[in-house]
């Protein structure tokens, strides 16, 4: 096999990793929300998942125990801002301003990892890789409409940011090491690790031992159909949480932190449009046409951005690095 099959091949198998794990976090909103409806506080839906999934990783965190003395700092960070902080900081900003507006600025972090390309690691941004952030954010105002917001309170908007940096965080961090080869750190093993820093910094923000538990044990409406809580619970931690961690991660190593940046803007198109079909949230017009604004732009960023280390500037049309022999999840 030639290097540029392998690496068309590598760059195929990332992006279908990161629209998997859009799919799945996209989800995650359509199991949530009849559980908050049938009584449970949102803070204690996300200890929920990130406790749930943490326990779901344990094993792996044992088996990777020796990233500990390695890369403490990385798991700190990933937990802490991959984890924690996205929740924490996004759901602290909805207490005060719109949920669209909200999703908006916490989605304006493909831009704000350009910048980290641009001013941090001191990499061209072509007007290519501009363009695909500018009609990515320009289709999220449409799907999440955010003209429909009345009320625009600084603090609620400082901490959207909050959530979008963070997001950042996350993604840069998925990156990190991937240029290591042998001595990349596991992914699976920084996941394990986020989940549990991420559960401990929860735990004291959610305080969940003030959670009506009884609600677990009962069933809630999804669009007036019942369904027992503990199917959602499963599937928030399991597929909203686990899979989509490990597929995200995995993605931003075998593509590239602005790449599966924008790829993940697909999270507020899938969210929407699972919303339609499971809770009777139908889409407008505005909605449709943002997200056809949002693949466009996704398409743009992921289809020009060349190899990590490459002279070219990003988005340039560079050719994307081979990880073909790169450990992969199983």
């Amino acid at each position: 096999m030639s290097e540029s099959s392998g690496a068309g091949r590598g760059k195929g198998v990332g992006l279908g990793l990161a629209l998997g794990s859009a799919v799945a976090f996209g989800g995650s909103g359509v199991a949530a929300k009849p559980l908050i409806e049938a009584g449970l506080d949102p803070l204690h839906v996300v200890w929920l998942r990130v406790a749930g999934a943490a326990l779901v990783m344990l094993p792996l965190a044992v088996r990777h125990r020796a990233l500990l003395r390695g890369r403490p700092a990385l798991l700190a960070g990933f937990g802490l801002l991959g984890v924690a902080g996205v929740q924490a900081f996004y759901f602290a900003s909805i207490s005060r301003i719109p949920v669209g507006v909200a999703l908006l600025v916490e989605y304006l972090a493909p831009a704000l990892v350009l910048g980290w390309v641009r001013f941090v690691q001191r990499r061209p941004v072509t007007p290519a890789a501009a363009l695909g952030v500018a009609l990515a954010v320009g289709g999220l105002a449409c799907v999440v409409e955010v003209w429909s917001g009345q009320s625009f309170d600084a603090v609620g908007l400082l901490l959207a940011l909050g959530a979008a940096c963070c997001q950042v965080g996350y993604f840069v961090l998925s990156d990190q090491g991937s240029d290591s080869g042998d001595d990349a750190p596991d992914p699976l093993g920084v996941i394990a690790y986020g989940l549990l820093v991420g559960t401990a910094v929860l735990t004291v923000v959610a305080r969940p031992w003030t959670m009506d538990w009884s609600v677990l044990g009962g069933t809630a409406h999804m669009d007036g159909t019942p369904v027992a809580a503990p199917l959602l619970l499963s599937w928030i931690v399991l597929v909203a949480t686990v899979v989509a961690y490990v597929t995200g991660v995995v993605s931003v190593r075998r593509l590239s932190p602005q790449v599966a940046g924008v790829v993940a803007c697909l999270e507020a198109v899938i969210a929407t449009v699972l919303a339609w079909v499971l809770l009777g949230e139908h889409l407008s017009a505005p909605q449709i046409v943002g997200g056809v604004i949002v693949l466009v732009g996704a398409f743009i960023a992921q289809s020009s951005a060349p190899a990590k280390g490459s002279p070219e500037p990003v988005a340039g049309g560079g050719q994307q690095r081979d990880l073909s022999t790169r450990s992969t999840v199983a």
